[in-house]
């Protein structure tokens, strides 16, 4: 036997190093060449790496939530000569842990999958976006484990509910998990055994605490909101818009669309509308850089997108909205937020936006106050569209109403100025003949 160390290699141009997101072994797993093995990030990228020999896993460095460095051993394992890819110093065997041998790796296959990579294609995206779900995942499929007692220790679990599985006769690997990640909870293991409890009561108390911590992309955007809102002082402003007619028209064009034309919903029009409104704002399409004291204002409209993964908030960015029609804005933000979903998106693509649009979808509610994307100076954010009793020339109708909730950064845009380019969004969504006419 002898011993091989991996060490961590560069995961992204001028990284120098990167967030232990989650392990994929546990030390004492036999594992395969190119079997996953651990999940790392950099920047808003998560980038999985696998294994580069076959062999056991002695030890490995590093606990979720800590930042290796690039260069640095992040886990050894116990091979056979043959296997190992190089020929091992003969003493390899009786020598300590951090006297390792740095063998180098096979060069034959990859050692990275990095989901920035995948290419999606237009037919895909369409799908996607016609069926209302997630592209699919360009990931590689994971190999099953190949022993029950492997599975289980892969498990995402507390000790304290491993205990309680164990001293239950529970085989985790057999119950889904509810809490983030599919990690088990005592909830779940409650669940299990509810039918086995006869006279319990139909309530019963609960006191378990499960201690989450803040790792990957969790702890990014915790840093980004917290930096937004210590350094921004955040002016809001919320406006209901009378969307009838452009729902009437959004109706028709869906109706009438050709067959590659992707269906459209409301964020399309919003994008086109905010286009066209801030060539009059310039003050608004713009990056302040607080620490230089300069305020870039833009002619490119970049918009960023909200929009909420599996793994939480991320923002992908359309760019040059000005020089994009209806169909376009639809077709690019349906794309975006497929490849964030599936994890896909590259860095280009989430970072550089001059305004963002946020929304909560259906779940919109009356109104909010989102969080401006640092260094921007503006986000707009959509609320629920619902049927409501207005007045409108003199009597009472039913229209289609929805509120729209931004927030400015009011060192550099001052209050008139943001309800006016409020208003002008608002009167051009309320005759969206004016989307399609070019300034």
């Amino acid at each position: 036997m002898s011993r091989y160390a991996f060490k961590l290699p560069d995961v992204g141009e001028g990284t120098a190093e990167a967030e232990i997101v989650a392990w994929r072994v546990s030390v004492g797993d036999v594992i395969e060449e190119d079997d996953p093995l651990v999940d790392v990030m950099t920047d808003k990228a998560t980038v999985e790496m696998t294994s580069p020999v076959s062999g056991k896993v002695a030890a490995l460095h590093g606990e979720p939530g800590d930042m290796a460095a690039v260069g640095s051993i992040i886990a050894e394992f116990e091979t056979e000569t043959e296997q190992s890819g190089a020929a091992p110093p003969a003493d390899v065997e009786q020598a300590p842990s951090e006297a390792v041998a740095d063998a180098p790796a096979p060069a034959a296959k990859p050692r990275i999958r990095a989901a920035s990579g995948a290419v999606w294609s237009e037919e895909a995206v369409l799908a996607a976006m016609n069926e209302g779900v997630s592209a699919p995942s360009q990931q590689v499929a994971r190999s099953a484990p190949r022993e029950p007692e492997i599975k289980e220790r892969n498990v995402l679990a507390a000790p304290a509910v491993r205990a309680r599985a164990q001293k239950l006769g529970l085989d985790l690997a057999a119950i889904s998990g509810s809490g983030p990640e599919g990690r088990i909870t005592h909830d779940d293991l409650d669940r299990v055994l509810a039918p086995a409890r006869h006279g319990a009561p139909a309530l019963a108390q609960r006191n378990g605490i499960e201690p989450v911590k803040v790792i990957g992309l969790r702890r990014k955007i915790a840093e980004k909101m917290a930096e937004a809102k210590r350094r921004i002082p955040h002016f809001a402003y919320v406006e209901e818009v009378d969307l009838t007619e452009l729902e009437e028209l959004r109706a028709h064009l869906n109706a009438t669309r050709q067959p590659d034309q992707p269906k459209l919903t409301i964020l399309p029009f919003l994008m086109r509308a905010l286009a066209l409104a801030t060539p009059d704002f310039p003050q608004i399409n713009a990056r302040f850089d607080d620490e230089q004291g300069v305020i870039y204002r833009h002619e490119n409209v970049d918009i960023g997108i909200a929009t909420q993964t599996e793994n939480g908030l991320i923002v992908p960015v359309a760019r040059h909205v000005e020089a994009r029609d209806i169909w376009d804005c639809a077709l690019e933000a349906a794309r975006l937020a497929a490849a964030a979903r599936a994890n896909t998106a590259t860095k280009e693509e989430l970072s550089g936006s001059t305004i963002t649009i946020s929304s909560l979808g259906a779940l919109g509610g009356v109104a909010a106050t989102p969080v401006i994307n640092h260094p921007e100076v503006a986000i707009v954010g959509v609320n629920k569209l619902v049927e409501r009793p207005v007045v409108k020339n003199g009597a009472i109708v039913i229209r289609k109403m929805m509120n729209l909730s931004s927030s400015f950064d009011h060192r550099v845009v001052d209050g008139y100025d943001a309800a006016a380019f409020i208003q002008r969004v608002k009167d051009t969504l309320e005759h969206p003949a004016r989307l399609f006419i070019a300034r």
